[in-house]
C-alpha cells in the first residue's frame, strides 16, 4: 500500500466499521480513510454469523439509541439493498405467546413498537397465527410485517467496494491485525504485522475485541466484552414446509436475547436457534473451543462471576441444550409442536459480544466513547447490523463534533 498516512483509520471490517467509514466519506468525500480488518474477508465474525434478520425496532425501550437507530436504520438499509441489488426479503414475522404468563410482556413489546413508530404491526389471535403459520401453536401473537431477512455479508462487500471505488484515497485492507498504537505529535501510528500506518483520527469498531483495542489506545472501557456462543440447527428439506416466515417467542425480559426462534434465511435454509452459552474463546465457534488467555481474561473479571451467580439456572439450562439435541428440540416444540428429531440437523454457530459492567449488569444499549483523537464503539449489540447505516451516521456526527473534519 503506497499511502501510509490517512485522515481517519477505522479498525474493524464488520458491518458497523464499514458503514461508519462509508458515512464518513459521504460526509466529506476527500477524506482518505483506511479500514483495517484482521481477517482475510469482511464480515468474518459477528456480522457474518448472525441470524440475517432485518429487525423492526419493536423490542427496544422507547427513546433508547437502539430504538431510534433500529427504526431509522432499517428503512435506510432496505433502501440501500434495493439500490445495490443486495438479496433481501421483507417477509414479516410472528412473535408468539404460548403461555398466559407471557402476555403482559408481549403487550409491552407491542406498545414499544407503537411508541417507536414501527409500521405494519398488529396483535393477532390464535386462529390468525394458524392462518399465517399452520404448524405454529400460540395463544396470542404480534404480526410484524416490516421485519425481513437480508444478506449482511453482501451488504459489507458492497460497502467495501463503494469505499474504494467512490472515494479516491480510501482503502479497505484485509489481513491487517492491529497490535499497538504509538502517539506522536497529535497523530497516531497504528501498528500491524504487515506495516504501520499513521492517522489523524481513529475509530474503533472491532466488536468482540472492542474493549481490548480501547485499552491499547490507553482508554479504560469501564466494561468487559464476554462472549456467548449461539448454536443453530437447520430444518431438513422435508421439514421446511413447517415454517413459512420468521417465528419468535416472547423474549424473556431479564435477558438481552430474543429466545430460540425460526428464521427462513435469504440463502434458503431455515434456521432454528440460537441458544446462548458462555465461551472459553472469544472467537470460538466450536462447542469445545478453548483459549487460555481469553478464559483467564473473562473469568478474572468480577462482573462475569456476578452475572453467573445471578443467572446460574439460565446458564445451566443453556449448556444442557447446547449438548443435547433432544432438549433443544423440546424448546423448539413450544412454538412448532409437530417438529420431530429427524426434522432438525446441526447448523452453524456465532458468538455474540456481550458488554458487562463490574456489577455483572449487561450493557444493553449502544455505547460509543470519545478520547483524544479517537472514537471507540465499545458496545453495538443486536440490532446493530440492521441499524448499521444509522450507527454510521451517528458516529459521523460525533466525529464532526470531536474531529476537525467539517
Amino acid at each position: 500500500m503506497e499511502n501510509k498516512h490517512f485522515d481517519i483509520i477505522v479498525i474493524g471490517g464488520g458491518i458497523v466499521g464499514l458503514s461508519t467509514a462509508y458515512k464518513l466519506n459521504l460526509h466529506k468525500p476527500d477524506l482518505k480513510i483506511l479500514v483495517l480488518e484482521k481477517e482475510n474477508a469482511v464480515a468474518f465474525h459477528q456480522t457474518g454469523r448472525n441470524s440475517g434478520v432485518i429487525h423492526s425496532g419493536i423490542y427496544y425501550k422507547p427513546g433508547s439509541y437502539k430504538a431510534k437507530n433500529c427504526v431509522d436504520g432499517r428503512r435506510e438499509l432496505v433502501a440501500f439493498a434495493k439500490e445495490h441489488n443486495i438479496a433481501h426479503d421483507i417477509c414479516g414475522k410472528l412473535i408468539v405467546a404460548t403461555d398466559p404468563s407471557e402476555l403482559p410482556h408481549m403487550h409491552k413489546v407491542f406498545n414499544h413498537g407503537l411508541q417507536n413508530g414501527v409500521e405494519d404491526i398488529e396483535l393477532i389471535s390464535a386462529d390468525k397465527i394458524k392462518e399465517i403459520e399452520p404448524y405454529c401453536a400460540g395463544i396470542e401473537g404480534i404480526r410484524v410485517g416490516c421485519t425481513g431477512i437480508i444478506d449482511f455479508v453482501g451488504v459489507c462487500k458492497v460497502l467495501a467496494d463503494l469505499i474504494e471505488q467512490k472515494f479516491p484515497g480510501s482503502k479497505v485492507a484485509l489481513g491487517h491485525e492491529v497490535t499497538a498504537f504509538i502517539k506522536t505529535d497529535g497523530k497516531t501510528t497504528v501498528v500491524t504485522p504487515k506495516g504501520n500506518f499513521t492517522s489523524d483520527y481513529i475509530v474503533n469498531c472491532t466488536g468482540l475485541q472492542s474493549d481490548r483495542i480501547a485499552k491499547k489506545d490507553g482508554v479504560d472501557p469501564d466494561m468487559k466484552i464476554v462472549g456467548f456462543r449461539g448454536d443453530y440447527y437447520e430444518l431438513t428439506e422435508e421439514a421446511k414446509h413447517k415454517v413459512k416466515h420468521l417465528i419468535y417467542p416472547v423474549p424473556n425480559p431479564q435477558f438481552p436475547f430474543l429466545g430460540v426462534h425460526f428464521t427462513r434465511m435469504i440463502n434458503h435454509p431455515t434456521e432454528c436457534g440460537p441458544n446462548a452459552v458462555f465461551v472459553f474463546k472469544r472467537e470460538g465457534y466450536g462447542k469445545t473451543d478453548f483459549n487460555l488467555a481469553d478464559t483467564v481474561d473473562a473469568l478474572s473479571y468480577g462482573g462475569t462471576w456476578k452475572l453467573f451467580f445471578k443467572h446460574w439456572q439460565f446458564g445451566l439450562d443453556e449448556y444442557r441444550r447446547a449438548f443435547s439435541k433432544r432438549l433443544f428440540l423440546q424448546r423448539l416444540q413450544r412454538l412448532v409442536p409437530d417438529l420431530k428429531m429427524e426434522d432438525i440437523v446441526p447448523g452453524r454457530a456465532g458468538v455474540r459480544a456481550m458488554a458487562l459492567d463490574s456489577s455483572g449488569q449487561m450493557i444493553d444499549d449502544f455505547k460509543i466513547v470519545h478520547s483524544d483523537n479517537a472514537l471507540h464503539v465499545l458496545n453495538a449489540p443486536s440490532p446493530a447490523a440492521t441499524a448499521c447505516l444509522a450507527i454510521g451516521s451517528a458516529v459521523t456526527e460525533m466525529a464532526k463534533q470531536h474531529f476537525k473534519i467539517n
